[in-house]
């Protein structure tokens, strides 16, 4: 069958335009249909924010970028033109320690200090600060053991037990006298009395001896008390009544070494002048009255307020401590006396009626002195007898020298 011919277009109807588009194959028809469903839009969605998200950054950094570069442009600007509070050349760049940078030229070459030596070096300047130092640290340590308080240790008198005592009479007592202890305290130092030491017969035996009592302490005062027994000097007792303190004697003589052999001060008093001067090979007389009848009376029983002159020999060092003196009144209490001077000892003073040694000085030492009167009772004597004060000085500046 013939088709029938086509309608003539109308000229009132415009015509349809022509598609060029390829035809559409079904599997680009399926893909598109694909697209067209709710879960594709969620699965396209993040991509999109994350494209978003990185096209924000990159303008973030060049914006950044811009305005560093401004703000460099500026300081440079500004440096350039001198003004005010620029920061200076190389503001804010890392630190470069290895470049070398010499000063500007025309800038003043470093001097040294006008107080420094011409020839002076690092090395000296270190050694004389080393040495300041030095004497600051040892200034520092001398005042401290120069301002210690002196320790001046006082021999016991021995009160020996009665036979057949009960009590304290029936004891070994070892004490001092207040007077003496006082005397040597009124200078500010401190009193220690020494007590015996041995093994024989202690209740309970030590090792400490007189050398460490020797060691420790600045100065020994050996006080008065009983006689010296004379068999401490190779001497025959002249009367049974007067047989002295042979115990006493030995322990006495042996502190007295061990002081002098530390080169230690030792002041004797009384019994003590006499302690020094048979220690060094001196002998005494066991009674004044009985073996020089023409002496004047040095003991009676006044005690203490018994008194009478002595005299200085010239040279000696109590004329040079009590200057401007050549006789002085002391107390008397002594019936025993210096026979035979001992050896390396000088007279320091005489009676002036009798002219009975009165007080020794050892002169291999720096200060082993001892007389014959109580200088501890001066005081209370009144202003008549002599005050012994420059003679306790004269120990106690000797012990502050002398005790290291």
């Amino acid at each position: 069958m013939t088709p029938a011919p086509a309608a003539a277009p109308s000229a009132d109807v415009p015509p349809r335009p022509t598609s060029h588009a390829p035809e559409e194959t079904p599997a680009s028809a399926a893909a598109r249909a694909s697209t067209d469903m709710l879960e594709s839009a969620t699965a396209v969605e993040p991509v999109q924010a994350q494209a978003t998200h990185e096209a924000q950054r990159a303008e973030a950094h060049a914006a950044a970028a811009q305005e560093t570069a401004a703000q460099e442009h500026a300081a440079q600007a500004a440096r350039v033109s001198g003004t005010p509070g620029a920061p200076p050349p190389g503001f804010g760049a890392p630190p470069d320690f290895d470049t070398v940078r010499p000063p500007p030229p025309g800038s003043v070459a470093p001097t040294p200090p006008a107080y420094l030596r011409q020839n002076d070096s690092a090395w000296t300047v270190l050694g004389r600060t080393i040495a300041a130092r030095a004497r600051q640290l040892f200034d520092r340590a001398g005042q401290r053991i120069t301002q210690r308080t002196l320790r001046i240790g006082v021999s016991a008198r021995i009160f020996h037990p009665e036979p057949g005592a009960r009590g304290l009479r029936g004891k070994t007592l070892q004490y001092l006298e207040e007077s003496v202890a006082h005397w040597v305290m009124s200078r500010d130092v401190m009193v220690f009395m020494i007590p015996t030491v041995g093994h024989q017969g202690m209740l309970h035996p030590s090792n400490i001896r007189l050398r460490d009592y020797a060691k420790h302490l600045d100065g020994l005062l050996l006080q008065g008390g009983a006689d010296v027994s004379p068999q401490t000097y190779a001497a025959s007792d002249m009367r049974a009544e007067w047989p002295g303190d042979r115990v006493r004697d030995m322990y006495e003589l042996e502190l007295l070494y061990e002081f002098v052999e530390s080169g230690k001060p030792v002041l004797g008093v009384c019994r003590g002048c006499q302690l020094i001067n048979v220690a060094f090979g001196g002998t005494l007389y066991q009674d004044i009255a009985t073996e020089v009848p023409t002496a004047g009376i040095h003991v009676n029983e006044f005690y203490d307020q018994h008194r009478h002159s002595v005299r200085f020999p010239d040279g000696s060092s109590l004329a040079s401590m009590f200057p401007g003196r050549r006789e002085a009144v002391v107390n008397s209490i002594h019936h025993q006396a210096v026979k035979t001077l001992g050896r390396d000892l000088n007279v320091e003073a005489v009676s002036s009626a009798d002219g009975l040694i009165e007080a020794v000085r050892y002169r291999r030492a720096p200060f082993v002195v001892g007389v014959q009167w109580h200088p501890e009772f001066h005081r209370a004597g009144g202003p008549e007898l002599l005050d012994c004060t420059p003679l306790l000085d004269a120990f106690l500046r000797s012990a502050r020298e002398t005790r290291f």
